[in-house]
């Protein structure tokens, strides 16, 4: 039995997420079917996270295992034949059996892509969002930085079964970048709660029409109060850009 990590990259704009749904096409299904022609077999998946709806992704971590003989250089040729185009293989390694594409990732980087020209970009629908409002880029980087370090980041997490126990994690990236008409927010940290990059963009926003002040996300994150904070900002801006493991781990 072999192990295999592989890297994807997908634009979810026109899926569910990630994982398996009932009425509703998501990544994992395609993949799934992809593999199925290639391996003629349906290896269980381990995704490296959950995304929501209309979420994309530059890196995306999968492992599975197979006894299939199939070289692993050659397999994202084969599984991107039969992959619609929206999705794509990057690479493909054999790891340790005891690696997990979820249970030993040590961290994630995602990016939240911003078109502040007054005129919309056909080209941009569904993979950045359109925000036209002036924004103090200055005030929103100054604010950024409350999130860095370890915080209990209950006011920046949408609340449901799915978010039980701990709400720590500990920020280590967390900037405002503009080129040109583009404002990126780049977010890296050991793990992130359900919407906690939405949330914290659009409290960001808020910050950056003055409605908020930099100081504000102290007393938000103090608070422990989803109420506390500023609206949940829409998934096309998100991306997915790095997954994290320890080397030895992969490598073995």
């Amino acid at each position: 039995m072999r192990n295999l990590l592989l890297r994807i990259c997908f634009d979810g704009a026109k899926y569910h997420g990630w994982q398996i749904q009932e009425n509703a096409i998501t990544v994992q299904e395609v993949f799934q079917k992809a593999l199925e022609d290639v391996l003629h077999e349906t290896p269980e998946l381990k995704g490296c996270s959950r995304t929501d709806s209309g979420v994309h992704a530059n890196e995306f971590c999968i492992s599975l295992k197979t006894e299939r003989k199939i070289p692993a250089q050659r397999l994202p040729f084969a599984l991107n034949h039969f992959l619609p185009e929206d999705v794509a293989v990057l690479s493909c390694e054999e790891v340790p059996k005891s690696f997990h594409a979820r249970y030993s990732c040590k961290g994630k980087e995602y990016i939240y892509r911003i078109w502040t020209s007054p005129v919309r970009n056909p080209f941009l629908r569904g993979r950045a969002l359109h925000y036209w409002y002036p924004l103090d880029e200055q005030k929103m980087q100054e604010a950024a930085e409350y999130f860095l370090g370890s915080h209990d980041f209950t006011s920046f997490c949408t609340l449901d079964q799915r978010e039980m126990g701990d709400f720590v994690r500990t920020v280590t990236t967390a900037k405002i970048e503009r080129k040109e008409n583009f404002l990126t927010f780049t977010v890296a940290a050991d793990g992130f709660l359900y919407h906690m990059v939405r949330i914290m963009v659009g409290t960001l926003l808020m910050v950056g029409e003055g409605k908020l002040s930099p100081e504000s996300v102290e007393r938000i994150l103090k608070a422990k109060d989803r109420s506390a904070a500023g609206p949940t900002a829409p998934s096309q801006g998100l991306y997915l850009n790095r997954v994290f493991y320890d080397e030895k781990e992969v490598m073995g």
